[in-house]
Formats: structure tokens, sequence, C-alpha cells
């Protein structure tokens, strides 16, 4: 396995221009190899991927890097009318060597190829490996989906590979077998990857693990898998550490006032004697100033077994972690069962969302789940029967990005006192200063934190929540809270996601299949 140093970060310091430290005192090394990035939403994670590849300017320290970078961002956002060869990068070569191979070409046209003649057959290659043919090499990037627009942006990187590449979220709404296509490209990477990612099953196909948490990055040299064993092993040993500490402070508190009973007994005794002259004051005198050094000594004694104690119960404590996690609440909006709440098209008639009923949609990248939710909630596919509907899109674009994140909230409760919404911005981590800032500053998991505190904390609750791919931005424990949020809500749900875990804890009613564009089936 590789180990030699891909990237080095010494002293890494990055602070927003509103002064919002994101990273602080980064020094770490990342081998070469695949590596899984992961962290809490917010640590940086983003950040520290867009200072890798120069798209940031770090405010202090430095970052070296044993090659060129390419970068693949979460949010990819390409030109809809690029060819898909264009995206690839050869658009230009295979126009070349069609003109060739036509007998019109010009010297211009051998200048473009120059001695990359197999251009067509490795841009085939590619595109098979994700499901596509050689055929669309000449389709637009507006007539693929978000999933296989995302593929392809990784396989232009794979053609012509960087010394480094970084990823960030890149299963991000890949359905199933779109997710096996990025794992065969990722198996077979030529250089070194760097991913950002909550996909447990794609952080255990790393060589390594580097989390980021609490502005400090640390490696480890293994997949997820082991490296959650590694930690959960370490936490169990710090609890044990700080248990044992705990004993040990307070076996110190009885000692040290065990003695000061013995010392105070003496004192009394000894001045009884005093009064009593039992001796000569001369001598009782000096006993008085030698038991005055002895309980100094002993005093001195206790004291610094003490303060060992607590030393060594501040030391175990810094190892035992206190991880934060958005804590989610839904109101109940109290809705009968009877209450028809949304219709969808079915394949034959209308399938009817009832009361407090969970409801998935599922199906291939590319049939239309999300233009079916977005044409439910605008009104032009299917029909909606309450007007109490809380949406959050997939591509989280409904937030105003000049506004604060407490101006954001506050236009779904308006209402609201701003203070209670500041104390209800708190359980999803976005407390102080924070709340001030303008949306265009927040990471992708900020933003969709947000984005899900507007939809949760709308006053009057929705009676109807509607989510799309909503476990792409959150970290695993945080989406731990959202399924047990949802399973106690009281009101419907309609849910898109091509994650499969999630969706089998959530206790779904029903799930909905869609093979074909605009309509959905009772899947079997």
């Amino acid at each position: 396995m590789p180990t030699d140093s891909a990237i080095t970060l010494i002293d890494l310091d990055f602070a927003w221009p509103d002064g919002t430290v994101a990273l602080r005192g980064l020094d770490a090394t990342l081998s070469t190899g695949r590596t899984g990035l992961i962290g809490a939403n917010g640590s940086g994670k983003s950040t520290l991927l867009r200072l890798i590849a120069g798209d940031l300017v770090p405010t202090g320290g430095r970052i070296i890097t044993g090659g060129d970078v390419a970068y693949l961002p979460q949010t990819l956002t390409l030109d809809t009318t690029l060819s898909i060869a264009d995206v690839l990068g050869v658009g230009a070569k295979l126009t070349a060597l069609r003109a060739i191979e036509s007998g019109s070409a010009t010297e211009r046209d051998f200048e473009v190829i120059g001695e990359d003649w197999d251009v067509a057959d490795r841009a085939a290659d590619a595109l098979r490996v994700i499901g596509l043919t050689p055929a669309d090499l000449d389709r637009t990037v507006g007539q693929v989906s978000g999933g296989e627009a995302m593929l392809l942006g990784i396989s232009a990187l794979r053609l012509e590979p960087a010394a480094i590449t970084l990823l960030d979220e890149p299963t991000n709404n890949l359905d199933r077998e779109a997710r096996a296509r990025l794992f065969d490209v990722i198996d077979d990477w030529p250089a070194t990857l760097v991913i950002v990612s909550h996909d447990v099953a794609l952080l255990n196909r790393m060589d390594h693990t580097a989390e980021l948490h609490n502005h400090r990055l640390t490696s480890f040299g293994g997949p997820y898998r082991e490296w959650r064993a590694h930690l959960e092993n370490e936490q169990a040993a710090a609890a044990q550490a700080v248990s044992a500490a705990e004993q040990m402070v307070r076996v110190q508190k009885r000692q040290r006032a065990a003695a000061e009973t013995k010392l105070a007994h003496r004192n009394r005794k000894a001045q009884k004697d005093y009064a009593n002259k039992r001796a000569p004051k001369i001598v009782m005198n000096n006993w008085a100033s030698s038991a005055q050094v002895s309980a100094g000594k002993l005093r001195a004694g206790l004291d610094d077994k003490a303060a060992e104690a607590a030393d060594a119960l501040q030391a175990a404590e810094a190892r035992l972690r206190s991880d934060e996690h958005i804590r989610v609440d839904l109101p109940d909006p109290g809705v009968p069962a009877s209450r028809r709440l949304a219709e969808l098209p079915g394949v034959r008639g209308p399938l009817v969302v009832m009361g407090p009923e969970r409801v998935a949609v599922v199906g291939r990248n590319g049939i239309g789940k999300t233009r079916l939710l977005e044409g439910l909630i605008a009104g032009t596919t299917g029909r909606l029967l309450t007007d109490r509907v809380g949406y959050l899109p997939q591509r989280i674009d409904g937030l105003d990005d000049t506004a604060s994140v407490l101006d954001n909230v506050r236009a779904t409760a308006p209402d609201a006192d701003s203070a209670l919404v500041r104390t209800r911005l708190a359980r999803f981590l976005l407390r102080g200063d924070a709340v001030y800032r303008p949306v265009a500053t927040l990471s992708g998991g900020e933003r969709f934190r947000v984005a899900l505190a507007r939809l949760l904390l709308a006053e009057p609750p929705p009676q109807l929540i509607v989510l799309d791919e909503p476990t792409n931005n959150l970290d695993l424990a945080s989406v731990d809270q959202l399924v047990d949020a949802l399973r106690a809500y009281r009101g419907a749900l309609i849910v898109v996601s091509h994650d499969d875990e999630f969706l089998a804890r959530l206790d779904l009613d029903r799930t909905f299949s869609m093979r074909q564009p605009g309509v959905v089936d009772v899947a079997g």
C-alpha cells in the first residue's frame, strides 16, 4: 500500500472574509493512494479541498502537494449545451480525427491529434464504464441526468489523471447502478485520490481514512470500518481512563479531608496541653513549630497528589470526544389518518398519500423523480391537497444567498420571536454570530441545515414533508437524528432517495417505483 506523502499541510489557517474561522493550525499529511476524508457537517472538509485545489487562498500556513491537482466540487455545474465529448476533454481531438478519417484534414488537425491516435477508443472505454456508449459522445450535458453528469465529470478527470484528484461527495444523487460504476472507476484510479464523503460503502473502499475534527486532521491507515472500530476502542479506553481518574480525584479529596480532620484534632490537643502547662513553655513552642512543619509537609504532599489527579482527569477527558450533531424535533401537525394530502400520477390512476403516511419514490437516475416532485410542488404534476407543505429540493436552491441564516429561516416563520428562532437554530448547530453570516459563505452541509431548519421550523408546521435526497449533505450521526425525527413525525412524508439503508430505517408504509417518466406504481 502506498505510504508516501501526497499532500502536506503546515500550520494551515483559513478564515472567511467576515472573520469566521474555518480551519486553524492544521499540521498533517495525506498519503498517496485513496483517502476518504470525513468529518461532521461544517468541520471544513469542502473548504480544505478548495484550499488544496487552489480555489481558495490560505489565511496562513502552507500547502505542499506532490504534483498537479484536479478538483471536482460536490455542486458540479456543467454547461448543458456542451457535448459529452467536450466534457471529457476530447471534443477537439475527435473532430480532428474524424476529419483525418474522412480525408478532409488540415495541418491543424494533425497538430490537435498529436500522438493521441487512440483517443476515440479511450473515450469509448470511459463511457462504457459509466453505462454510456460511444454514440453518446455527441449528446449534450442537458440530455443526461445529474448522476450521469457527475460520472462524466469524474470520467473526464480519469482520462487525463492529475497526480492528485479531489472529489467532493461524488456519490450524491447516484442510484445503485451508477454508484457501482463509480466504485469501478475509483477502484481502478491510477493516481492519488482524496474523497470527501458520507457514503459508508465508498469509504470502506479507501486505503486510508482522514478525519477533520475540532480543527485537527488525523490520518489512519485503513478504510472507514477499521477507523470506526479503532475510534470506538480508543473512546472506550478514554472513558475507562476518565472513570479511573475521577475515582482517583475522589480518593484524594477523601484523603485530604481525613488529613485535615486529623490535623485539627492534633491542634486542639496541643492547645489543651499548652493551656494546662503540660510541659515547659519552650518545649511546647518547639512541639508547635515541629507540628506546623509536619502539617505543612502533609498538606503539600496531599496538594501535589490532588493536583496530579486533577491533571490526569483533565488529560483523560481531553481524549474523550463530545461530538455535536443536529437535534431534530418535528411538531405534530395534527393530521387525521383519513385526510388526503397529495395525489401522485400512477400507471393505473392517481395514487393518494393519506394522513401520517410515509412514502418513498425510487427509480434509476434520469427517470424523472426530481421532476415529479418539482411538478407536484408547482401544481403541474399530480395534485397537492393541502397548502401546508414543506419541500426540501435536492439542489437546495431556494435560499437567499445574500441574506443571513436568521433571515432565511424567519422567512418561513415571520411572526416568531427572533430569540426563539435562534434558540431553535442552535439545535441545528447554527449558533452565536453564525446566524448572521450570509448563506453564500456556508459549506454545503451548513446550507443543508439552514434549508432543513427553514422547513422544520416553519409556522404553522407542515402537514406534508417532501424530501429529495435528504441525506446527501448530512454526516452519519445527523442522518440518525433525521431518521428518528421522521419516524416520529405525525404528518405525511414523500421522500426520494437512493440511500437504501436510510429508506429501510424509515419504516415506510409504501414504496412507489418510477419505471417510466411522469408516472409511478406501487413497488411489488
